[in-house]
């Protein structure tokens, strides 16, 4: 069980094989035509719709901790609101290269689209652990 990115961070360099961390930043927003309730939900951080602004491939250990990481995010400057992110594993200890990382972001990045976020692990911008239902 997740508590924490770093929990995430530590599980990945546990595995067996080598790990590549795919990771969806999105940005949450309200859909145009929102009704007053729609409105509500998302001013009270409930709703709205979730839309990928940024996607990158890591090794974990290019990944010192999650303050690095928003830092480095920040030196993009796409704002957002949730972190998404996926584990793709190696192989006869090689892990993944970004080649190999491209199409399961791609993936990613059409599920999160889809209002498919369950399958993935997630994170608001202070690294603590988001489900959706």
């Amino acid at each position: 069980m997740l508590t924490s990115f770093q929990d995430l961070l530590a599980a990945a360099h546990r595995q067996t094989e080598p790990q590549r961390l795919l990771l969806a930043f999105a940005k949450a927003e309200l859909p145009d035509a929102a009704t007053t309730a729609q409105r509500e939900r998302f001013d009270a951080r409930e709703g709205g719709t979730l839309s990928p602004v940024l996607c990158v491939d890591k090794a974990p250990v290019d990944i010192a901790n999650f303050k690095t990481l928003v830092e480095e995010s920040a030196r993009t400057g796409m704002d957002w609101d949730v972190v998404f992110v996926a584990s793709l594993s190696g192989r006869a200890g090689v892990a993944p290269g970004p080649d190999e990382a491209a199409q399961p972001l791609r993936f990613m990045v059409n599920a999160i689209n889809n209002g498919r976020v369950a399958e993935f692990a997630a994170f608001d911008r202070l690294g603590n652990v988001l489900q959706f239902s």
